[in-house]
């Protein structure tokens, strides 16, 4: 046994910088404390034993012998039971004194190390949201280049017919069906406030449409600046287009890019229920976004911002006018590729929000 006590490892010193410590209390192996001085519990406990060895010493030494009884068993025992039970009772007061007195340095330590896991987990969060900021700004810089590109290259081409591009396959419809107001262009003369329209210009195909409504991948992607800019030819489908660039520029501002949804595939069936006018639980498969933190966002943007309040309903009324008259020469192919545009998944995350499919 004296062995080894003897091998027992030093206590580990405390860590430079920890702060003050109890001089009677040191964390040794394994983090047991070990005693290294009196504490002023023991000082206190080791006084009142003293005093108490002293009073009985005193009462022996007055006790008058004439009063000694005989050798009684039991007297004896409860003559050792009256000298030694104060001194017990003392030692494990300060016993428990002690143990208290451990017991709120340990909750003032975990206190203490909660502060400081919280401060921390707050000035992590401070430097995330600091983080994304530049990011965000990358990203609204890539959208604002491409638009720009776009509107450069269809100013380049808006005065003749465009060269190079693939001849439309002749099996492919055009995306959108005739506008409603054609039975009355006849009586009705045209303010010409658009411009002339180009008599060799063909309409947006539906693969080209489903192609801008997806947007450009990146700067490379010449397809799709190419669907981008034969969008952007189209009257009725550029209002789309430009109504859904708003509404993803403002939701990046937040953290929230349609590539991270993903959300339940609808049914053609179901779009094209949408299509012809049915609202409400009709149509709640189309609500397939699910990611909370994004509807949160939303929905109290949508409280807060006038701006942003205002480009949702705006982007909505004009995918449903646009939807509407894609949604009879598509196919359901079609649709579900729709379906997974960038466009699309705005759609299904605001029309959520604002409870169009409740």
């Amino acid at each position: 046994m004296a062995d080894a006590e003897r091998k027992e490892a030093p206590p580990r010193p405390a860590p430079k910088g920890a702060g003050a410590k109890d001089p009677a209390l040191d964390l040794g192996v394994y983090g047991r404390r070990t005693v290294q001085s009196m504490s002023p519990t023991d000082i206190v406990g080791a006084i009142l034993t003293v005093l108490w060895a002293i009073a009985v010493g005193l009462f022996f030494l007055l006790l008058d012998p004439d009063t000694e009884g005989g050798a009684d068993p039991a007297g004896t025992a409860m003559t050792f039971v009256a000298i030694f039970l104060p001194v017990a009772l003392i030692w494990v007061a300060c016993s428990v004194a002690k143990t208290s007195r451990i017991m709120r340095e340990e909750s003032a330590r975990l206190q203490s190390a909660l502060d400081s896991m919280r401060q921390a987990y707050v000035t992590d969060r401070q430097n995330a949201g600091m983080a994304i900021k530049p990011s965000v700004e990358r990203k609204l810089d890539e959208i604002a280049a491409a638009q720009k590109k776009a509107e450069s290259a269809l100013a380049s081409f808006n005065s003749r017919r465009e060269i190079g591009a693939p001849a439309q396959p002749p099996a492919e419809k055009p995306a959108l069906g005739p506008a409603p107001e054609a039975e009355t262009q006849d009586t009705q003369p045209s303010l010409a406030l658009g411009g002339t329209p180009d008599p060799y210009r063909t309409p947006i195909t539906v693969s080209e449409f489903v192609r801008a409504l997806n947007f450009p991948e990146n700067e490379n992607d010449r397809e799709g600046f190419r669907a981008l800019r034969r969008a952007l030819e189209d009257h009725d489908v550029a209002r789309l287009v430009r109504a859904a660039q708003d509404v993803l520029t403002l939701l990046s501002q937040d953290g929230i890019y349609m590539d991270d949804l993903v959300p339940d595939r609808s049914r053609p069936e179901v779009w094209r229920k949408f299509a012809t006018g049915a609202r409400g639980g009709e149509i709640a498969a189309l609500g397939g976004v699910r990611d909370r933190s994004s509807l949160a966002l939303s929905a109290g943007r949508m409280k807060k911002d006038p701006v942003f309040r205002d480009a949702v309903h705006h982007f909505l009324r004009q995918f449903d006018k646009t939807f509407a008259a894609f949604e009879p020469n598509a196919r359901d192919q079609d649709v579900a590729e729709l379906a997974n545009t960038r466009t699309a998944r705005a759609f299904m995350l605001l029309g959520r929000v604002t409870g169009m499919f409740d």
